[in-house]
């Protein structure tokens, strides 16, 4: 069976993170419950994998990888994008450029349980050998 290791990356203070992160998790752990079962019939096996960041690797939080690589890598006309995040200035103290992915003009600063199955079905697609 191969193994498609599924990594959220995310800043945690205080056992808290912020809204945007939050709720890129929940799409997150939706898309992974919707393809478990269709994935493992396909030969694949999810490992789902959480990272916690500090303050200084911001730069990296909301961001999932698909062994390894960046899901926004992985889809056609997307890109990593940044964006203000107020809840981060509430959790860090201090105005913060968060990490989103830009796709056709749109930047999703939460990113839609959607688009990760696709970058998924994408992946394992490009990687069925």
């Amino acid at each position: 069976m191969k193994q498609l290791e599924i990594e959220w990356r995310h800043l945690e203070k205080d056992g808290r993170t912020c809204d945007r992160c939050g709720d890129t998790g929940l799409e997150l752990r939706s898309a992974v419950s919707a393809l478990k079962h269709s994935l493992n019939e396909a030969g694949w096996e999810i490992v789902f994998k959480e990272t916690f960041l500090t303050e200084e690797q911001i730069p990296d939080s909301n961001m999932i990888l698909l062994n390894g690589i960046p899901i926004e890598e992985i889809l056609p006309q997307a890109k990593k994008s940044e964006s203000c995040c107020v809840s981060c200035k509430d959790l860090l103290g201090t105005s913060i450029l968060c990490r989103a992915i830009e796709r056709e003009g749109i930047i999703y600063e939460t990113i839609p349980s959607a688009m990760i199955r696709e970058a998924v079905k994408r992946y394992i697609d490009h990687h069925q050998s």
